[in-house]
C-alpha cells in the first residue's frame, strides 16, 4: 500500500497528535500525517510532531489555546469541508486524543452533514502522559477506584459550574484540563464540598516535551503551585491519591527538584 492510498481524495481524518512528543504518536498516525494533501493543526500540537509532516504539504494552523483564538470553530468547520470538497486528503491534527475536550463531534457532523467521509484515529491525552511521567496510576485498586477528566476551560465572564458535590467523593481521580486559571477556586470549591485539603495534587506543564515541570503538592495549596505557571504553559491538574509522593517541584529541562 502505498502512503497516499492511507486517505482517499476527498476524506478527512481526525488525528490524535498525543501530548507533544513524536515518540509518543501512534504509528497509524505518523502515516496519516505522511499521506496528507493538507494539515489543519492545533496549537498544541508539538514541534517535534509538526516536523513530521512532509515537504510540500500544505499546512494551516488553526491554533486555538485558552483565551486565544486564532479561528472560531464555526471556520475551521468550514475550512475542513471547503479542503474535503476540492479533493484533498485532509488530516486535522489535534493536540492529545481527539474525542477528549477536542471538539471532534462538532467537526464530524458538520462533514457529515457537508456528505464527507470522516474517520479518527485516536492519540494519547495528556492526562495519561502526566500520570506516566509522575510514576502514577491514575486508578488504583482500593484508592482511586473512578477517573474523572474534566475541562476548566471557559468563555470570558463565565462562572466554573461544575458538578463539585461528585467530585469531592473520595476514592476517584480528577483530571482538569486547562486548570491553571481556574486553580483557586478549583481548591475552594472542591474544600467546600468535601473534599480533604490534604488531598495530593500535580500540576503538570509541557507534558512530555523537554520542558516539562511535574509540581507536587495539597489541595489547598494548589493556587500557589500554580503561580509561576506562565499563561502560555499548557497546564493540567491531577487530584487524588494516586499523585501523593514527596511534594517536590520537578523540573525536567534542568533536572532539578525543589521542596514546596
Amino acid at each position: 500500500m502505498q502512503p497516499n492510498d492511507l486517505i482517499a481524495p476527498g476524506d478527512v481524518w481526525l488525528v490524535g497528535a498525543g501530548p507533544g512528543d513524536p515518540d509518543l504518536l501512534t504509528r497509524k498516525a505518523e502515516k496519516l500525517i505522511g499521506a496528507a494533501d493538507v494539515v489543519f493543526y492545533d496549537a498544541l500540537v508539538g514541534p517535534e510532531v509538526l516536523d513530521l509532516i512532509p515537504a510540500g504539504v500544505e499546512r494551516v494552523s488553526v491554533g486555538k489555546r485558552s483565551g486565544r483564538h486564532s479561528k472560531q470553530q464555526e471556520s475551521i468547520n468550514d475550512l475542513l469541508l471547503a479542503a474535503a470538497r476540492a479533493g484533498k486528503r485532509v488530516v486535522r491534527l489535534k493536540g492529545g486524543d481527539p474525542s477528549i475536550f477536542g471538539r471532534s463531534a462538532e467537526e464530524m457532523a458538520h462533514l457529515g452533514e457537508g456528505g464527507v467521509r470522516v474517520r479518527i484515529c485516536p492519540g494519547i491525552t495528556t492526562a495519561s502522559a502526566a500520570a506516566a511521567s509522575g510514576h502514577a496510576s491514575l486508578t488504583l485498586r482500593g484508592k482511586a477506584r473512578a477517573l474523572t477528566l474534566v475541562t476548566a476551560h471557559l468563555k470570558a465572564g463565565e462562572p466554573l459550574k461544575l458538578d463539585w458535590a461528585a467530585l469531592a467523593q473520595p476514592g476517584g481521580t480528577i483530571g482538569i484540563y486547562m486548570g491553571r486559571a481556574a486553580a483557586g477556586e478549583i481548591a475552594r470549591s472542591l474544600i467546600a464540598a468535601g473534599r480533604d485539603p490534604e488531598t495530593p495534587v500535580m500540576v503538570a506543564v509541557n507534558v512530555s516535551l523537554p520542558s516539562e515541570r511535574l509540581i507536587r503538592g495539597k489541595l489547598s495549596a494548589l493556587a500557589f503551585l500554580v503561580a509561576t505557571i506562565s499563561d502560555e504553559d499548557p497546564t493540567l491538574l491531577l487530584i487524588g491519591e494516586v499523585v501523593a509522593g514527596t511534594p517536590l517541584v520537578v523540573d525536567m529541562a534542568v533536572g532539578e527538584a525543589l521542596k514546596v
